[in-house]
């Protein structure tokens, strides 16, 4: 709801955004802490280390069963704290000194799958030496296969490689005492559940089963009845709490669409905002309508090769890109800490997809926005969503951006690309230490840093990356020099 609901010709990014989220309540004081569950203090205080101090609803409703071993069904939606609530399940029952895969994570995407392993790690440093082993196509089977030969406690991988490393004898899942299947009805949607019912039924009988899916069709009933055993079921209807995230909806013409989402950029200057199309081609135009007005925008779509792919969420994730155009299906599984707008610029036919959609933001006990333009003859499409959402929508005239307005600004990063990763045994203290060393930066010049088993991405400021490229191309990382470019 808009404070007060008065136009203001120049507002600080800041103030606005205060304004917006006024009525924003941290719900998560009234929830109870973890220290009510059964875990170990180093445990407690790993959640603590983490910011973890409060459960989310499916935490609260899940935990107890987990723990206890029951299997379970639980509808809940991607932001809700799901993946430590299965990853503390799966970390109880773990014996460290077993180097065999005792739990598998199944994922519909190798984003989320990294995603998922990323958290299952953090969680893991309280247990000691806890192996964590993502097993997704899109790269070559053969690393994966080496890692396996010397063992892992948890794989998380996605269905195609799974069933491939296990044809080949390669993935071993004999001592799997917990199954988890993570967003279920998306693997359904792909077409893929089949498989992940094969692999499945490979798993020892007495395990147990965790099945997590935002909704839960009668495809996924029919399947549950033979891979659960007596399963309780929990749902958590409400993701965010009354006033975590902002909808507002804004009547355009057709044609209209690139320009309004212009505005409502220039007008709220979000940090990140991600920025839904229904196609490639709409996706390709809004980009190029984007950057001719000034912005840092990148296009993200299904027809990508996944080295593209990883380029540019790299430079979403780091900020070398602030705004990101992209498909539902190509957003599948993204998960973007801290960011504060999504933007659908065309409305999503199915209000499931929009719901999806605006869970990108307001992740956990943050705070989001969701603007969605809607054409005249959209409204039917508009009134699909606001049943679907239980709750009018609320409509506000598109903000006027003044002459005195500022420009857009761009993305604060800028990506420098080294070509080794993990295989190169690089490491980010490697990173880190080349070049505030002989690469002459300052830490602070220096921003996040991701090192995948190829190649390495390097978030520099924006102001200085140009100007010390062609010293950091003569840079030795761990004594030898390594190929690199700016994205």
């Amino acid at each position: 709801m808009l404070c007060g609901r008065q136009e203001t010709s120049v507002v600080r990014k800041a103030g606005l955004l205060d304004c917006l989220f006024a009525t924003f309540d941290l719900f998560h004081a009234t929830m109870p802490p973890f220290s009510t569950l059964p875990l170990p203090p180093a445990q407690l205080e790993n959640l603590a280390q983490m910011g973890y101090d409060t459960m989310t609803p499916i935490q609260e409703k899940s935990l107890p069963i987990i723990l206890e071993g029951r299997d379970l069904i639980a509808q809940a939606k991607t932001g809700s704290g799901k993946t430590a609530a299965f990853g503390l399940g799966i970390l109880h029952r773990l014996n460290a000194a077993r180097w065999a895969v005792q739990a598998l994570v199944v994922c519909p995407t190798r984003e989320l799958s990294e995603q998922v392993a990323a958290e299952l790690r953090r969680l893991a440093r309280a247990e000691g030496n806890i192996k964590v082993l993502t097993l997704t196509g899109g790269a070559s089977a053969r690393p994966q296969v080496v890692s396996l030969e010397h063992g892992a406690h948890i794989v998380v991988g996605t269905p195609g490689r799974l069933l491939d490393l296990m044809g080949r004898g390669n993935l071993d899942l004999s001592a799997v005492h917990t199954l988890v299947l993570d967003e279920a009805d998306r693997m359904v949607d792909m077409g893929f559940f089949a498989d992940v019912v094969e692999i499945a039924e490979a798993c020892p009988s007495a395990r147990q089963t965790l099945l997590f899916s935002a909704t839960y069709p009668d495809t996924i009933r029919d399947d549950a009845d033979r891979l659960l055993r007596a399963p309780e079921m929990v749902k958590v209807d409400a993701v965010h709490a009354e006033g975590q995230i902002v909808q507002h909806f804004y009547e355009v013409g057709e044609a209209e669409r690139y320009e309004a989402t212009a505005t409502l950029l220039q007008h709220f200057q979000p940090e990140l905002a991600l920025a839904f199309c229904n196609t490639k081609a709409a996706c390709a135009d809004l980009v190029g309508h984007l950057r001719r007005a000034g912005f840092s925008a990148l296009a993200l779509h299904g027809d990508m090769d996944q080295r593209d792919r990883d380029d540019v969420l790299a430079q979403f994730a780091n900020q070398s890109c602030n705004i990101l155009v992209a498909t539902d299906v190509a957003a599948r599984g993204l998960d973007i800490p801290s960011l504060t707008m999504v933007i659908s610029v065309e409305l999503a036919r199915d209000p499931q997809v929009h719901i999806h959609r605006i869970g990108r933001t307001g992740r956990m006990q943050e705070k989001g926005m969701a603007l969605g333009l809607c054409a005249p003859d959209e409204k039917h499409v508009a009134a699909r969503i606001e049943k679907a959402l239980g709750q009018a929508l609320e409509w506000s005239p598109l903000p006027r951006i003044r002459g005195s307005a500022r420009s857009p600004m761009p993305a604060p990063m800028v990506t420098l690309l080294v070509l080794g990763g993990k295989k190169a045994k690089i490491r980010a203290g490697d990173l880190l230490g080349a070049l505030t060393g002989d690469g002459g930066l300052t830490r602070d010049d220096v921003g996040k840093i991701t090192i995948t088993d190829q190649v390495s991405y390097v978030a520099l400021k924006r102001d200085i990356a140009r100007k010390v490229f062609h010293r950091l191309k003569e840079t030795p990382i761990k004594g030898k020099m390594q190929r690199m470019r700016l994205l």
